[in-house]
């Protein structure tokens, strides 16, 4: 029967997975007891990742007694002696803004809680930043008074996650060990629904959700993304990338699911905070500092980011890197893709072999800090002279491999400078295009991660304040002078310089059937449909991304190669690009844009440098 091999299938995969595991363990030391220990710790973590015990859930509770003596996030160093683990030289805030309310819970009930979202409250002065761009706590300058009066009418139910604290699985062991759990939920969750449909039958579901295999369940989609929000790291980016697509690529359960891990991750407990900052920065650290708060802003898949006041009054966003993500990702990459491989979610010609190699590079290059802090300088200098952008100034000596350190800056993310007028709509989407193409063909340097947290707008000022420069890339010259001819090509419906010039970067390999290049052409049209006629371009006047995403799924049956290297994050943020000026209904001179590029651009030789090649 169809179940049988799914579950056959599964089981497999999760004995690959345990080998995996198995592989990885350490020589232990330390005799029986810490034998003993490790058992305890392996078990207790093996059924945490399962859902089969208890967690506490940390909730946020605003009606606080401001006599309260429970922890507060935020601590004042008041001397010059060092801190130690447990900032036991801190004295913490007077007033209380947040607290934290443990609670027993069931682990399989307490992640999410269904709610309707409630008005905006009054917007603060004071703004957060973002760090890979998963969970953010936005505001606005005072000066954005007008924001307050834009209050959506109907709330919609939405799916939320709620905060847990949960110390960083560090180890390699430890590590593959989640995914041995999270196979073993997923084999579980499988014989479950399997058994379901022997009793039930097989539900009917409309459209693209139709439920092929009993391990497309919601639940086991729910257990997959609260293990990668977990586990962190590179499987959580994983995770978040995955998210993005749409249901040509991964089925609709899944999707649903996944949304969640755009929520953030689960935070690091105070103690393992405390050691990553003293190993990065030194015992020392807090001497800098007038104050840090312990609540992060932003829980991402690398790190997460704490606000803090330094000893001169400046007001900064500290990132934090989860201790051991920089170690795994290697492993994480390969476990990830042994589940996927095993329970058939990815589509053979999505090449998901190439994928997870470029995955790789990307997450070892974002996990280095310290090479963050060149290209966020890089860039400060870049956009120094052109009005409506600014860059972050880097705090040095708050800055290592490890942690990165920048003023903290005020605006609001994309979504929320879709609820201010038209003209600032327009205005914003403007200055995104705007500033894409000049990254690609005038810098040849992009920051590829299309976060709309990662573009906080200033009212006041009209500036665009622009964050986590992790993903930034360079491209080399002779790759973006034909993809500038391409765009080109496809602004102007040319059909055959469409066709040559995709074999010329490797979208195509000149063997195609006609139904693929017939299909790839019709892409390319779509996508310069924006740059095709002068004056302003209605973003939502069509539906651009529906149409991508119906041509995407032929062309996943039918190409030959997958795309260039250079491809994957390019076209990351140039979809992004596009769906934030969707979000803001944005009227854009698109072609005026593109025009004023192409007109300065400089061609080099074509054969100066190798194309890259599929």
């Amino acid at each position: 029967m169809p179940f049988l091999k799914d579950i056959a299938r599964l089981a497999d995969g999760l004995s690959l997975v345990a080998k995996e595991a198995i592989s990885r363990q350490r020589p232990i030391d330390g005799g029986s007891n810490n034998l003993q220990s490790l058992i305890k710790t392996t078990l207790l973590s093996a059924t945490d990742l399962t859902g089969l015990t208890k967690g506490k859930v940390q909730k946020f509770d605003k009606e606080i007694d401001a006599n309260s003596n429970d922890k507060q996030s935020v601590v004042y160093f008041t001397d010059e002696k060092p801190s130690t683990s447990n900032a036991s030289t801190c004295t913490s805030e007077p007033q209380i803004e947040r607290h934290l309310e443990a609670k027993e819970v069931s682990a399989a009930e307490a992640e999410f809680h269904d709610n309707v979202e409630p008005p905006p409250p009054p917007l603060p002065q004071a703004t957060g930043t973002s760090s890979e761009g998963d969970r953010q706590i936005d505001s606005i300058s005072s000066e954005s008074k007008d924001a307050e009066a834009v209050v959506p009418a109907t709330p919609q139910p939405k799916r939320q996650r709620k905060l847990r604290e949960r110390k960083v699985p560090t180890t390699s062991f430890s590590r593959a060990l989640g995914f041995a759990g999270l196979g073993a939920g997923l084999a579980w969750g499988t014989f479950q629904e399997s058994a379901k449909r022997l009793v039930f039958g097989t539900p009917n579901v409309q459209g693209k959700q139709s439920a092929v295999s009993p391990y497309l369940s919601e639940k086991n989609a729910e257990r997959l993304a609260l293990s990668l929000c977990r586990m962190r790291g590179a499987a959580l980016k994983l995770g978040q990338m995955l998210s993005i697509q749409d249901e040509s690529v991964v089925p609709a359960p899944i999707l649903a699911a996944l949304d969640i891990v755009r929520q953030g991750a689960d935070v690091m407990p105070r103690s393992q905070l405390n050691l990553v900052l003293s190993s990065e920065l030194g015992h020392d650290w807090s001497s800098k500092l007038e104050s840090f708060d312990y609540e992060p802003i932003a829980a991402a898949s690398i790190g997460q980011v704490h606000r803090a006041f330094t000893k001169d009054g400046m007001e900064v966003a500290m990132k934090i890197q989860y201790p051991g993500v920089a170690d795994s990702i290697e492993s994480d990459i390969e476990n990830v893709k042994l589940l996927l491989g095993y329970t058939n979610l990815i589509p053979e010609k999505l090449y998901l072999d190439n994928a997870m190699k470029v995955a790789k590079e990307e997450l070892s290059r974002e996990c280095d800090y310290e090479l963050e802090a060149k290209n966020q300088k890089r860039f400060g200098v870049l956009l120094s002279g052109k009005k409506g952008f600014y860059v972050p100034v880097v705090i040095d000596d708050l800055s290592s491999k490890r942690v990165l350190t920048s003023e903290l800056v005020p605006g609001i993310p994309i979504d929320k400078v879709a609820l201010l007028d038209q003209e600032t709509r327009n205005y914003v989407g403007r200055k995104l295009l705007e500033l894409t193409l000049m990254e690609l063909f005038v810098f040849r340097f992009m920051q590829t991660d299309p976060n709309w947290s990662n573009f906080l707008y200033d009212e006041s000022e009209k500036v665009i304040n622009l964050i986590d420069f992790g993903a930034a890339r360079d491209y080399p010259k002779s790759f973006v002078d034909d993809y500038l001819r391409m765009v080109f090509a496809c602004a102007n419906n040319d059909r055959e310089a469409i066709i040559k010039l995709s074999q010329r970067l490797g979208f195509l390999t000149g063997e195609e059937s006609e139904i693929m290049t017939e299909t790839h052409v019709q892409a390319g049209f779509v996508v310069g449909l924006p740059f095709s006629k002068p004056g302003g371009y209605d973003f939502r006047a069509n539906n651009i991304t529906q149409s991508i995403s119906n041509l995407g799924a032929t062309m996943l049956r039918h190409r030959l190669t997958p795309p260039p290297e250079e491809a994957y994050s390019l076209h990351r943020k140039l979809s992004g690009a596009f769906l934030a000026c969707i979000k803001l209904g944005a009227v854009v001179p698109c072609r005026e844009l593109l025009l004023e590029v192409y007109e300065k651009y400089e061609f080099g030789e074509h054969d100066s440098e190798r194309l890259a090649i599929g």
